[in-house]
């Protein structure tokens, strides 16, 4: 293959995964709950046999597909953003990242606030959108950052844009990622800027940024670098990685200019990967419980992708998952979900098969390097060879 263009859809789960409930997730299934609202119409990922996946009993089967399939299980302890695309790039993270119910200790806050210069508000687990809520005027009184967290590994900075320039939020959560590490070392430290006021509400931007933890070893993205092919990151996978492996990359302001993205380096005669984050699923309406905006968005990416698909040449494949769940319709909690995800493939020379049910996300490493006749050593097991006609 000349051209891989490898899609996330931000915590697009499928049915919950055995160990589930080891992570506090009972019954979860993203995809399932949004196949409750007359927002969604997947027209195209059902003729690519979407529903054909083990496990899906929720949707349509396609006689004969246009794709190949399988059901992806995590081998990571984890189910967020940062283990989750590891392991899509070929690591296997056996040891959950540190999490931190009861908030960060003070030694990390103090640390914090003295390499920064301002203290801290707020300090546990919480909803993006109730914590500015909640603390954002007591922010714009005092200038006390607000730091939270949530079930996964993170370390969250809310600042409003008007008080604190975006450039000082920046620089402040790359002063935590370097004070975050060790026992401490949270999977990502994540600048959430918002706007508005007391009266008419606060509101998130689109000017987000994470700043994640280096990958312990090397992905298949320094392999497909190293190769001196390209490595093309769209969304937040640069951040994802901490810069590394990545020949060239832009960041999303939406789903729908991740797409735009997308298709603007379909235009382009490149050799190699473009790998694409689209976090609106899980940003937007997972975590906001939101069944009908997750489903509409997932109308609009099927919408996309088959105008997309036809611009595509006969050496170019797409492949189609996610890094975990985050069931809209799940209300013990606001957090991600442990679950399967799906994986569908295709191009003009894909055979339309069913690969089953995987043993982890790495299989994607594996297949995606041996498609582009790159070298790498992953725990992943290709797929190459059975979906290549």
């Amino acid at each position: 293959m000349k051209r891989i263009f490898l899609f996330v859809l931000d915590s697009c789960g499928i049915g919950a995964m055995p160990d589930s409930e080891r992570f506090g997730d009972v019954g979860v299934n993203t995809l399932k709950s949004c196949t409750t609202s007359s927002k969604l119409s997947i027209p195209t990922m059902i003729a690519a046999g979407l529903g054909n996946i083990d496990g899906i009993d929720y949707l349509p089967k396609a006689d004969a597909p246009t794709g190949a399939v399988a059901r992806l299980q995590e081998a990571s302890m984890g189910k967020d953003t940062t283990i989750g695309h590891w392991e899509i790039s070929g690591l296997i993270s056996p040891e959950p990242l540190p999490t931190y119910p009861e908030g960060f200790p003070q030694e990390v806050l103090d640390a914090f606030a003295a390499a920064t210069g301002r203290g801290c508000l707020c300090n546990l687990p919480y909803s993006g959108t109730d914590v500015i809520r909640d603390y954002g005027q007591e922010h714009l009184d005092t200038g006390k950052w607000i730091v939270y967290t949530s079930a996964d590994s993170v370390f969250q900075v809310a600042a409003h844009e008007e008080l604190v320039p975006l450039e000082e939020l920046y620089d402040a959560c790359h002063k935590a990622r370097n004070i975050l590490r060790g026992k401490h070392g949270v999977g990502r430290v994540i600048a959430r800027p918002f706007v508005g006021d007391s009266v008419n509400g606060f509101k998130r931007t689109s000017n987000r940024h994470d700043y994640s933890l280096e990958p312990p070893a090397k992905t298949m993205l320094d392999a497909i670098k190293e190769a001196g092919l390209a490595s093309i990151a769209v969304g937040k996978i640069h951040d994802i990685f901490a810069g590394y492996g990545d020949t060239e990359y832009v960041y999303n302001k939406s789903n729908t200019n991740g797409m735009e993205h997308a298709a603007n380096f379909a235009k382009q005669d490149f050799h190699g990967l473009c790998f694409v984050n689209l976090v609106d699923f899980d940003m937007l309406y997972g975590h906001r419980r939101d069944i009908d905006g997750y489903a509409a968005a997932l109308t609009e990416f099927d919408t996309w992708l088959g105008s997309f698909l036809p611009t595509l040449g006969e050496e170019d494949l797409v492949m189609i998952t996610a890094d975990h769940g985050c069931d809209p319709a799940y209300t013990a909690t606001t957090d991600h979900t442990r679950e399967y995800v799906p994986l569908l493939i295709l191009g003009k020379q894909v055979k339309p098969v069913n690969l089953g049910t995987r043993k982890t996300f790495a299989d994607i490493a594996a297949t995606v390097t041996e498609l582009l006749g790159v070298e790498y050593e992953t725990a992943g097991e290709s797929f190459a060879k059975e979906i290549v006609k």
